[in-house]
């Protein structure tokens, strides 16, 4: 949805592929599905059979897309990062033959997380795979230290979800009215996902209006960035509920289960480590959000700022140089810094207002 551009290369390198690809995107914006597809079309068109039963490749795609295909390997990171032991499951897999048809595809989520020595590892087994594997990797960003894995990736690049259209499918799915479903949008910053999460959150506009005030009520001391820090992550907290009761659930079912069957195969290492990383990216996404609104209130003031004041030009500057900051601390939550610390490093370098050229 909302990537034509995207899924229109990726129906075009199916036919005739590489060995390696890398979809970079904001989370939420489509790509894991992407990739799931377009495993599926690697798989049906190197299966030979594939041409003469059509039954044989919608089922190779169904699979794939469920991400249940015996030749598609999926790697969501269990930790924060991408690490070496996750490289070490994903040199054994693509060891391993394909076993329905002759192409293997590796799928490696979060690929923005890999450690240096992590990426070290992975590169050659990118850049000179064997003949019948096929590489796709996940990424919300490039960073400097993994350009070199990049080069050798054919890169495809997702936007995220326009907001009028996440709107119309909130709408169209009944999750919200017409109004609400266009500030969910907004507020899910062209994630899909997690607007569907907070099409239930009535605090939605509340803890935007809060964001948006930050700048109201800052004046330069440690004291007002301190309160409004421990607010502003009081209201994540209560955002999260939902998400803890659902993990809750999850964790009882799993129990009774385990009650039923034995822990032996369980899983519970899987789904605690789900948990702990929807969590954070829940957290982040909050954050992301709040700075996205403060983001979106120092453009405003400065659209509206007189031209040819000297003032108001001292104010436009104190603004930028503040959504360049709001940019930098936005991406630096993929390496998971200290939330409340990177907060109030951020609000004191702000300006008290965007009304105020002072910070």
């Amino acid at each position: 949805m909302g990537q034509p551009q995207a899924v229109a290369a990726l129906v075009a390198a199916s036919a005739a592929p590489l060995h390696a690809y890398l979809l970079v995107g904001p989370q939420g914006s489509g790509k894991r599905a992407a990739a799931s597809a377009f495993a599926g079309e690697l798989i049906a068109s190197a299966d030979p059979l594939a041409a003469a039963e059509e039954g044989r490749a919608r089922r190779h795609r169904r699979l794939a897309a469920r991400e249940e295909h015996p030749d598609v390997f999926v790697l969501d990171p269990a930790g924060s990062s991408l690490r070496i032991d996750d490289v070490d499951r994903l040199i054994l897999e693509a060891g391993r033959t394909p076993v329905e048809a002759k192409r293997k595809v590796l799928v490696v989520d979060r690929f923005h997380t890999v450690t240096a020595a992590a990426a070290a590892a992975l590169l050659k087994p990118v850049e000179e795979p064997v003949e019948s594997l096929i590489w796709v990797l996940l990424s919300e960003q490039v960073l400097p230290e993994h350009i070199t894995i990049a080069s050798r990736c054919v890169r495809v690049d997702f936007g995220p979800v326009p907001d009028d259209e996440v709107a119309a499918l909130l709408a169209a799915e009944g999750l919200a009215d017409e109004p609400r479903a266009a500030l969910v949008a907004k507020a899910a910053a062209g994630n899909l996902a997690r607007a569907r999460v907070l099409a239930a959150d009535e605090r939605v506009a509340a803890r935007r209006e809060a964001w948006w005030s930050v700048p109201d009520r800052l004046d330069g001391s440690g004291a007002a960035v301190a309160i409004l820090v421990a607010e502003l992550r009081s209201m994540i907290d209560a955002a999260a509920e939902n998400l803890k009761k659902r993990h809750q659930a999850e964790a009882a079912d799993l129990a009774d289960r385990e009650a039923e069957l034995g822990v032996r195969g369980s899983g519970r290492a899987a789904v605690e480590a789900q948990h702990n990383r929807e969590q954070r990216q829940f957290r982040n996404d909050e954050i992301r959000f709040g700075l996205a609104t403060l983001a979106a209130r120092y453009r405003d003031q400065i659209r509206s700022s007189p031209q040819d004041d000297p003032a108001s030009a001292r104010r436009n500057e104190a603004s930028m140089d503040a959504i360049a900051r709001l940019r930098s601390t936005a991406e630096s939550l993929i390496r998971s810094p200290n939330e409340s610390l990177a907060l109030q490093a951020l609000l004191l370098d702000l300006p008290h207002s965007p009304t105020d050229g002072s910070s």
